[in-house]
């Protein structure tokens, strides 16, 4: 009996000698990398080195679930470890679950209980500043406001005022800088540039304020019920040590690029379609009135508010952040029927997975309903992962969740956004696959 070898994985069209697929790339990534699918399950494609590209969900699923422990996690988070340290985010296999366990804890639901209620404060104190009429770059006021979110929920009362404007500012020069350094090669981290020098500086200057707050809470012995404090408790399961101020540094890090980014991103999709559906906008308003009515929104609501749910996941769906995830064969590896050479680099696009006409009908409509029963039809494993999947999943999904869920109903109980006229908002793939322009008309609701 013989068996039929697979036919070789194809390469995309238009590499260049030595640039590879570099000029695609940076004329449209997103449109070039959703392109990608008309090749079939597997793709090469080299940026300037070969990677492989997996269409397939059942294959993906394959790669993130079945392989996962069997992978490393790829140049993007190899990248982001030799940046901000080693996390939870950029280790893999055994290393990353017990990261994973001693971390686990921050991110309970008992946690994110009173997490929500710092969140809220934070999103009430931003949209106090705003006034009627105000236009806003919505994507901008979205980090500014993560970031506040963030920072507040890991340092709600571990350090002074002042102390944590700087650790702010800071913060944003790093996660600004982050998403570009990943990209370049590794010489041009040295080159002594002034962007070079500021990214240095604020990195080492978030260091040396965390680690201050680390030594001043231990010597106190407070619990000052933030993640901080929860992080200080956190022990290695093999060892019984506590986290060193250096690894507690890039856990919070490698937390405040890898989440602030994606939030806000998520966040400005989520008021865009809003504006752009009058209809949704008044069923998220209708459903806040009747679940929340006039007192504050508490972790309690989050479950009660279904249609805000699906507003959330149908974003996650169309305007999803992600759009190059690697992994890292370690050794040969069986991807379905092809044989794939240790040292490989795979990767896979949720933003064009998302927007497969083969998976998701109408798929660029912005469409909460579809999420209802019997309106989607059954999705195979794979197809659907806006936290990703496998061992290395989202470790904040719910925590990201809640985040989403208090920001705009916050917002959106007292403020409608209108987009401000003649512009033209797309999506384009930096860090995250964020708005190229979001200007927005605050207005007060009625």
């Amino acid at each position: 009996m013989t068996t039929t070898a697979p036919p070789p994985i194809p390469r995309a069209a238009g590499s260049l000698p030595l640039l590879g697929h570099a000029k695609p790339l940076m004329r449209d990534n997103l449109g070039f990398i959703a392109s990608l699918r008309g090749y079939g399950r597997l793709v090469e494609i080299r940026i300037p080195k070969p990677m492989i590209v997996v269409n397939d969900p059942a294959l993906i699923r394959t790669m993130l679930v079945d392989l996962g422990p069997t992978l490393d996690k790829g140049r993007f988070f190899e990248k982001m470890g030799q940046l901000l340290g080693d996390s939870v985010v950029t280790a893999a296999g055994t290393e990353h679950v017990r990261k994973r366990r001693q971390l686990q804890p921050a991110f309970k639901q008992t946690e994110i209980t009173g997490y929500v209620d710092l969140m809220r404060e934070q999103v009430t104190r931003t949209t106090a500043g705003w006034r009627p009429g105000q236009v806003l770059d919505v994507r901008e006021v979205m980090v500014e406001l993560s970031l506040d979110m963030l920072a507040t929920t890991v340092f709600s009362s571990s350090i002074d005022k002042s102390a944590f404007d700087q650790l702010r500012s800071d913060l944003s020069v790093v996660m600004n800088g982050v998403g570009t350094r990943i990209m370049l090669p590794d010489w041009a981290e040295r080159l002594p540039l002034p962007a070079n020098r500021r990214f240095l500086a604020a990195r080492d200057a978030v260091r040396a304020t965390i680690g201050e707050a680390v030594d001043a809470l231990r010597a106190s012995g407070r619990d000052t019920g933030d993640m901080l404090s929860l992080l200080l408790r956190a022990t290695d399961e093999e060892t019984g040590e506590l986290l060193t101020p250096h690894q507690i540094c890039s856990e919070i890090l490698t937390l405040a690029v890898a989440g602030t980014e994606t939030t806000a991103s998520v966040l400005s999709w989520v008021l865009y379609e809003l504006a752009r559906n009058p209809e949704v906008d008044e069923q998220v308003r209708a459903e806040l009135e009747e679940v929340v009515g006039e007192h504050p929104v508490t972790f309690s609501d989050l479950t009660r508010l279904p249609y805000l749910g699906r507003v959330i996941t149908e974003a996650l769906r169309l305007h999803h952040t992600g759009w190059l995830v690697t992994r890292r064969t370690l050794r040969p590896t069986r991807l379905g029927d092809w044989d794939i050479p240790a040292g490989t680099e795979l990767a896979y696009c949720q933003h064009a997975l998302h927007r497969d006409p083969a998976l998701f009908p109408d798929p660029l409509s912005f469409d909460p309903d579809r999420w209802l029963d019997g309106n989607q039809p059954p999705l195979p494993d794979g197809a659907f992962l806006p936290f990703g999947a496998g061992k290395h999943k989202c470790i904040g999904d719910r925590f990201a969740q809640a985040e989403l869920t208090t920001a705009i109903a916050t917002i959106v109980r007292a403020w409608r956004l209108e987009l401000a006229p003649g512009q033209t908002v797309r999506p384009v793939a930096r860090a995250t696959v964020r708005p190229s322009t979001l200007l927005m008309t605050a207005k007060l609701r009625e």
